[in-house]
């Protein structure tokens, strides 16, 4: 497929139980979950059934699964606990994404705390992730995604070029990937509403990152207008951004294949419209 739709679903009652439901009533092709508090540090264990039939599932329904890792991970961060709780939280993340049979784990990219430089943040980055992307043996193992943020503080990752030095700090590892969300690139600065801002934009990914890289899109538009460095997601078409330029994105060599998820407004309804109105900018 072109591009599968889908969505973020809730998993409150079980993988299977509630996260599949939902997943039917958005018609998705394709669903992102938590595994854990995604506002706290807990490594919960997972529930073998549930996890087995959230894999039989998807296999069923031919939907393809990825897993958003806690938002406290923050592999700049100059505090020591913060940095040994954010290793603890991504090989969880990661061996959950496993468990249920994720494609990918997706985790914003962080920021450089404590005033310290930007080197010396991706210095630590690289120490703390590479081992966790070396653990990645099993044929089975989820691919490891960064998403960039908004651009508020100091961000690690929210211009498209900042992914370079990212990914160089990473060694371009092979079990590395890209999530691109719509809605923070825009807001830090990328302007996708523009003559063309979107092809340019997904033309300087593959620049930066090299072809094949981009794992994942997070489909959302903004609230805000470009620049802002606000994070604020706003429904498909209803936001600054706008319609057209997902139907660009939708026919860019670089998401060929790529998942769409939408992260929007709205509940059940806003969602199910969402990727309702992603797959006829598809057809």
């Amino acid at each position: 497929m072109r591009n599968p739709v889908g969505g973020h679903v809730p998993v409150a009652g079980g993988l299977a139980t509630a996260g599949l439901a939902y997943a039917r009533e958005l018609a998705a092709e394709t669903v992102q979950v938590f595994v854990a508090n995604p506002r706290g540090w807990a490594t919960p264990v997972g529930r073998p059934a549930q996890d087995e039939a959230f894999r039989a599932g998807c296999a069923d329904a031919g939907l393809s699964a990825y897993v958003h890792a806690p938002y406290l991970i923050n592999f700049g961060s100059h505090t020591e606990a913060t940095a040994e709780r954010s290793v603890e939280s991504m090989r969880h993340s990661l061996r959950r994404g496993r468990e249920i049979g994720a494609l990918g784990v997706v985790v914003h990219t962080g920021s450089a705390t404590g005033g310290r430089s930007r080197e010396t943040a991706l210095a630590q980055v690289r120490e703390l992730m590479l081992p966790l992307l070396d653990e990645l043996t099993h044929d089975d193992d989820p691919l490891l995604l960064l998403e960039g943020t908004a651009g508020q503080g100091s961000s690690l990752c929210s211009r498209i070029e900042d992914f370079g030095p990212y990914v160089e700090a990473l060694e371009a590892h092979p079990r590395l990937g890209i999530c691109l969300d719509t809605c923070h690139v825009y807001a830090a600065g990328h302007d996708l509403a523009g003559p063309r801002g979107m092809e340019q934009a997904l033309d300087l990914l593959v620049e930066t990152v090299g072809e094949g890289r981009l794992g994942l899109v997070h489909a959302n538009d903004s609230k805000e207008m470009v620049g802002t460095h606000k994070d604020r997601h706003e429904n498909i078409g209803a936001g600054c951004i706008g319609d057209e330029p997902f139907g660009v994105l939708m026919r860019h060599p670089a998401t060929e294949g790529v998942p769409l998820v939408i992260e929007t407004p709205g509940g059940r309804d806003g969602h199910a419209a969402d990727v309702a109105r992603l797959k006829r900018f598809r057809e």
